[in-house]
Formats: C-alpha cells, sequence, structure tokens
C-alpha cells in the first residue's frame, strides 16, 4: 500500500510543478513601474444655486470723535458761560467774544471857523459761540480779555456716541458695489447682535485733511478705505472692543453659479475653460453677478449643465485650497485634486 501512496503524493507534486511553471496565476502582482490609472482634470457642472453676498469685516469700537468749538470773530473773549468738563447741549452759549469796530473820524467846525477832528469810541458788539454738539465739553482754551481769531478752535465737545469702525480690503469693494445704509455687528464678549446703522464707507481724496492742523479731527493717516457705522444708544459699548460686523451685498436665488476656481476673474466678467465633445478644452468669456467668496454668479456666456475645469489652468495650490481639498502641484503648474 504504501509504494501507492507514494505514487499519488509524487503525482501531485508533479501536477502543482507544472501549472507553476507554464500556468502562473492571473492574479500576479502586476509591475509596480507600469502606469495602470489616468490623470485627469477634476471638472465640475454649471447647476443652479443660491448666492448670499454677506461680506464680514473685522472692527473695533471707538468713542465719535469730538467735535470742535470755533471763534467766529476776531476780538477778546468777554465772559466764559461753562467751564471745561460740563455737560452740553447742541447749542448752549459757551462763552462770547467782544468785538470792536473802529469808526470814521467826525470833523466839527467851531464858530470861529476852526476845524477839528475827533476821534469817537469804537462800536461794539458781542459774538457768541455755542456748542456745535450734545456731550461733555473736554476742552476749553479761553479766559477773559484773550485774544481770539475766526476760525480759532478754542475747545472740543466729545459726543456721547460710539461707532464701530474698521478697514476694508479694495479687492473687496467688487463685493459691495451697491452700498448697503446698515450693517449687522456683534461684540466679542459683549451684548447680542445688532443693527448698527449710518454705515459710511469712505476712500480719502488726494490731499484730505491738508490744512486742518488747527484741530478739529485728526487727519487720515493712511489712504486705504474704511467704514463707520452708528451703535445705537441703547447698546451698551466701551472704545477698544472687537467687533465682526457683516454687510449685506446682495442675494441672488435660483442662479448659475460655478466655484470661484473655475473662473479666472472675480469682478463683472472672467474667462472659464469648458470642455468639448473631444476632450479638449476651450476659453469661453462669462459675465459674472454676485459673489460670495467661494462660489460666484454666472449671468451670460454658458449655459446649465455645461461641463467646466473645475481649477483655471496654471493656478497654484494657493487657488485650489479655497475648494478646501488636498490639491497637488504638478511640476508643469498644472493641479490635480484626488
Amino acid at each position: 500500500m504504501f509504494p501507492i501512496v507514494w505514487m499519488v503524493i509524487i503525482g501531485a507534486a508533479s501536477i502543482a510543478l507544472v501549472k507553476i511553471a507554464f500556468f502562473p496565476d492571473s492574479a500576479a502582482e502586476a509591475d509596480p513601474t507600469v502606469p495602470t490609472g489616468e490623470l485627469t482634470e477634476p471638472v465640475v457642472t454649471v447647476a443652479r444655486g443660491t448666492i448670499t453676498n454677506d461680506l464680514t469685516l473685522q472692527g473695533s469700537v471707538a468713542a465719535d470723535p469730538a467735535v470742535p468749538l470755533k471763534a467766529t470773530a476776531v476780538g477778546t473773549v468777554d465772559d466764559v458761560y461753562i467751564q471745561q468738563g460740563a455737560t452740553v447741549a447742541e447749542g448752549d452759549l459757551v462763552y462770547d467774544i467782544r468785538v470792536e469796530t473802529v469808526r470814521d473820524p467826525v470833523e466839527t467846525t467851531a464858530a470861529d471857523g476852526t476845524v477839528s477832528v475827533s476821534q469817537p469810541p469804537p462800536a461794539v458788539r458781542f459774538e457768541r459761540v455755542y456748542a456745535e454738539a450734545d456731550g461733555v465739553l473736554s476742552a476749553l482754551g479761553v479766559i477773559h480779555d484773550q485774544a481770539v481769531t475766526v476760525g480759532e478752535v478754542t475747545g472740543q465737545v466729545a459726543p456721547p456716541r460710539f461707532s464701530v469702525t474698521g478697514s476694508i480690503d479694495a479687492q473687496q469693494l467688487y463685493r459691495i458695489q451697491d452700498r448697503p445704509t446698515e450693517a449687522q455687528v456683534s461684540i466679542t464678549g459683549g451684548p447680542a447682535a445688532f443693527t448698527c446703522t449710518g454705515l459710511a464707507i469712505t476712500t480719502p481724496l488726494a490731499g484730505e485733511g491738508a490744512g486742518e492742523a488747527t484741530g478739529g479731527e485728526a487727519a487720515p493717516t493712511g489712504s486705504g478705505t474704511s467704514f463707520r457705522c452708528q451703535v445705537p444708544a441703547e447698546v451698551t459699548v466701551f472704545p477698544g472692543l472687537a467687533a465682526t460686523v457683516t454687510l449685506a451685498g446682495g442675494l441672488a436665488e435660483d442662479v448659475l453659479v460655478v466655484p470661484t476656481t473655475a473662473v479666472e476673474g472675480t469682478a463683472e466678467s472672467g474667462v472659464v475653460f469648458r470642455l468639448a465633445e473631444d476632450g479638449s478644452t476651450e476659453e469661453v468669456p462669462v459675465t459674472l453677478g454676485l459673489t460670495d467668496g467661494s462660489s460666484v454668479e454666472i449671468t451670460g456666456g454658458v449655459d446649465e449643465g455645461a461641463e467646466l475645469l473645475q481649477f483655471v489652468p496654471g493656478a497654484t495650490a494657493d487657488d485650489a485650497a479655497v475648494e478646501g481639498g488636498e490639491c497637488v502641484q504638478n511640476p508643469d503648474g498644472s493641479v490635480f485634486c484626488p
């Protein structure tokens, strides 16, 4: 019996060797040096959506600038009615100015025909200086008999109001071409969010502030665009508090949208790269509407359902990061997102 068992074992081993030699396993590992995948550019489809153009900015609470108290005539200070540190209301009389006007000489003829010339006393009038705003008379630099000139800043009234102020990057102005008149403000560690009214967005003109060295509001120290809005009187705030400010730049519903990374250009007009039927790409000019910073409205140039490259050719890895993906920049400058 043992010879038969050995014959069976030897036969099975022979068959296994033949299979290994002439019939290798089809599932064997492929050569790792031979590429088996295919790199494709990521694409997006033009689809309908909603763009909420809320621009979020950082700012801080500041006391409103003091309102200057200016002399209204050339003369000398007569009476001072309110002292520094007192609370005043707009229109309160702070001090008056004695103004003397020289009269023309008067000629008189005596009975004997002698002509004499006399100088009459000057005409005297009083010019009053009133507070230009409600607040505290934070500065007053006049005393009785002090000489003053027209327009001389002689005091300051600090209004009991606060504003939220901050700066806006020039490129962000494209998002708020229809300027809002109010903003939503949230104070860090402060009261609930509130509406800040009287929103003003300003860019200093060349030369603005020149000639104001005599006092009043400080001249702008930079050339950037800034915003300011009024804190409601019932909201308690303090100078220096940090604030998050949201400006509503518009809402577009049921419009064509694509990621901003798919468009070369961010405002008014741009270029997208559309996939053709043969797999090539073509540049297509488009017109742009609202953007929220990550998506942009397409108002013309391509139709719903068109397939576009997700990233503009030559886009950097920083541009791709806008979409939050882990993208790799190739040596030729293109971007691949797995």
